[in-house]
């Protein structure tokens, strides 16, 4: 999943995304190395995908209040799952007095760490922790740990947005060498995809004639600018686009199709843009 020296393509440096790694069930052989960050939004429609990917990480870490989550659909009803809880972080002001005792109880070992700082939102903290905790000092060639953030785009418009601000904020790195970060919001995965660059996404596997396909994503897709207007093009989608200009009060592509053969989507863009997915409902 994270990027090492990218590759170049007619002077274009190439990024490759398999985001589909995080979502399966994991293989022993390849497991995926990401951290998963519990934000503060309901998870209890989507549990079933969210215990795929606490499943699939290899270091879990709620931010405050997402430890009642956590504990309200699961530890609440005697059921162990998110149990291994490695982090619980923020100012603590919105994790319940059972929650924290719950996840404070051996044997479960979970640390929980206070850390005030009002110009600095617990998503932020969480993101830090991770980062300080698991980015390798040059000149190791350790890849960094992903991130996969689980929150929600429904409820609160500004809650949403502060969210999809975050994963701007900590998406810098045109190389992507503090590694990715997802966001998976129930129905759908968004990443940011950085500018001058171009990005190979992988949205299906290639499935031998007979076998059943064991698809992720369904057909849905948005190319959405968040700074400033970009010039994109893309290849493997039903509207594919040449030099295309796109803003906010301009032109977007929302609503796009993955074609039913493409395997892998193409993406140039001369600024940064969020690009989402849909997930396929099982």
């Amino acid at each position: 999943m994270t990027a090492c020296s990218p590759q170049v393509n007619n002077g274009w440096p190439i990024i490759e995304w398999d985001p589909a790694d995080i979502i399966r069930p994991s293989s022993n052989d390849t497991p995926p190395d990401y951290a998963l960050l519990i934000l503060n939004q309901p998870i209890h429609n989507h549990v079933g995908m969210i215990k795929t990917l606490w499943n699939n990480a290899s270091f879990r870490i709620a931010a405050d209040g997402a430890t009642n989550c956590l504990h309200d659909v699961a530890g609440a009803h005697s059921d162990p799952s998110f149990d291994n809880l490695d982090v619980i972080i923020g100012d603590l002001d919105s994790i319940s007095l059972v929650a924290r005792a719950y996840y404070e109880t051996p044997p479960r070992r979970t640390s929980v760490i206070y850390h005030r700082d009002d110009y600095s939102t617990d998503f932020a903290k969480a993101v830090e922790h991770i980062r300080q905790r698991f980015t390798p000092p040059p000149p190791s060639s350790k890849p960094p740990k992903d991130i996969v953030a689980v929150g929600s785009l429904g409820g609160r418009v500004d809650h949403g947005l502060s969210q999809l601000h975050h994963l701007y904020l900590y998406q810098t790195d045109p190389d992507y060498r503090n590694g990715k970060m997802y966001f998976f919001s129930g129905e759908s995965l968004t990443f940011m995809l950085k500018a001058g660059r171009k990005h190979i996404i992988r949205v299906r596997d290639d499935c031998p004639t007979g076998e059943e396909s064991d698809d992720v994503f369904a057909k849905w897709v948005g190319i959405l600018p968040v700074k400033e207007p970009s010039v994109i093009t893309t290849k493997g989608l039903e509207w594919d686009v040449t030099d295309w200009p796109t803003e906010f009060g301009g032109q977007m592509s929302t609503s796009n199709h993955i074609r039913p053969e493409t395997q892998v989507v193409e993406i140039e863009t001369t600024k940064d843009v969020l690009f989402t997915m849909s997930l396929r409902q099982t």
